[in-house]
This record gives C-alpha cells, sequence and structure tokens, in this order.
C-alpha cells in the first residue's frame, strides 16, 4: 500500500514534465520531435529508472495548441516496463494538462489488472509566474474495481505557489529556475490522509529540470533530473 500510494504521487508530479510551449507557452517547446530524458533516484541517491518523453502530433485551431506527449518509463536495468501516451492544450496565457494523463508510470503498472474509474480537475501552468505567486489546486479521483468491491482514492495537488528562483545545474546545462512548491494530499481507505511536499525546478524554454519529492517529515524519497534534451 505504501508503494501505491508513493506511484500516485510520483504520478501527479511527473504531468508537469508534459505542459508545452507555443505561443501561448513559455515554458516547453512544443515542437513535435522535441524530446525529454529524466532520470530518477530514490532518496539515497541511487539510480530508480529513466523516462523519455516526446512531443508527436501538434495542432493549432481557433487560437488552442493540442499535442500529445509520447511516454516510455524503464528501470535501472534497462528494461522497458510501459509506454502510454496523453494530451494537454495550450490556451491563452495558460498551459491545461487532462487530469487522465495523470494516469501514468508507476500508477498504471499498479491498475494494469483492475477496472478504474478516473475523474478530476485538470492542473494549470500559467506564462506569468511571479515569487510569491499562488497556483490552483488540482486533484484526480479513481474508483478502481478490486472484484467485488471498489477501492477509492483521492489525489489533491494544494497549496501550490512559486516559492523563490534559483539557479541550478544539471547534465543538460546550468538553468534560472523558477522553483514551485506543492503539497500532494491522498486519501485512501484504512490509510486516512497523507500529505507529501515536493518542489519542481521550471526554466523557460526547457520546462522541468529538477524534481524533489518529500515525507511527511520533509525527508527527501525521490527525484528525477533532466538527463536529456533534444529540439
Amino acid at each position: 500500500m505504501k508503494n501505491l500510494i508513493v506511484s500516485v504521487i510520483i504520478c501527479f508530479l511527473a504531468v508537469q514534465i508534459g505542459a508545452a510551449q507555443s505561443q501561448c507557452s513559455k515554458y516547453y517547446p512544443l515542437e513535435e520531435g522535441v524530446s525529454f530524458q529524466y532520470t530518477s533516484y530514490n532518496g539515497k541517491g541511487k539510480l530508480e529508472g529513466k523516462t523519455d518523453y516526446t512531443v508527436s502530433n501538434v495542432s493549432d485551431s481557433g487560437g488552442k495548441t493540442s499535442a500529445t506527449m509520447q511516454m516510455k518509463y524503464q528501470d535501472r536495468k534497462g528494461k522497458e516496463i510501459m509506454s502510454s501516451d496523453y494530451g494537454f492544450t495550450c490556451e491563452g496565457n495558460v498551459v491545461k494538462i487532462d487530469f487522465q494523463s495523470l494516469m501514468n508510470q508507476q500508477m498504471m503498472q499498479q491498475f494494469a489488472a483492475v477496472e478504474i474509474d478516473v475523474t478530476g480537475t485538470d492542473i494549470e501552468l500559467p506564462n506569468n509566474l511571479t515569487v510569491g505567486q499562488e497556483l490552483a489546486d488540482a486533484n484526480v479521483k479513481i474508483a478502481a474495481d478490486m472484484g467485488g468491491m471498489t477501492m477509492n482514492m483521492n489525489v489533491e495537488t494544494i497549496n501550490r505557489k512559486v516559492e523563490k528562483r534559483e539557479k541550478i545545474s544539471s547534465p543538460v546545462g546550468d538553468f534560472e529556475c523558477y522553483v514551485i512548491y506543492s503539497e500532494n494530499k491522498t486519501k485512501m481507505p484504512m490509510m486516512g490522509n497523507k500529505i507529501f511536499p515536493s518542489r519542481v525546478w521550471l526554466a523557460e524554454g526547457i520546462g522541468m529540470v529538477k524534481q524533489e519529492s518529500y515525507n511527511q517529515k520533509g525527508k527527501l524519497t525521490n527525484s528525477m533530473v533532466l538527463t536529456k534534451f533534444q529540439k
């Protein structure tokens, strides 16, 4: 059960990778063929796996840009565990990621053998970020048929705010980033409410450069770092 909660949180954070840049978004390049790779580590810095993303099927209509992000996840031994596609839109001054895109990576593995119903609200990222700015909450609700009984799970991303600006280094280069703090609140049967803080480092023209997740005591549990970027 603990691994399931952690998987849900990782997937909820991962959607922040899949936003896009076009004329209406300046944080992520929205061009067919653009690719990213993120390497994941546990709290002790040991390799857990790699996730590759590729932008495809970009289209513009009525001032709205739509695209598909293709994702492939491999474990620390290089074995491909799963792949999936999800969509997102960019309109006006905001990128919106379909809440169903939250169902990816380890979460999909956990629910691969059961029937699920997913509802929720999109996660948003505006162009004009400033330190101290508060961002809209988001959530995903999952009802899983466990064979005669239904397990309900609710994950909310709350208290989203732009915490600071900070320059960080990655294998791809050095970037001036906005640091976005949020708390991921989970509610599951027999587990009560759990809150897991996280931070995302976001650079213009690149997107997410780094992400860290923490336990309820503030201890680092896992991280993701941009290790490849190709336009």
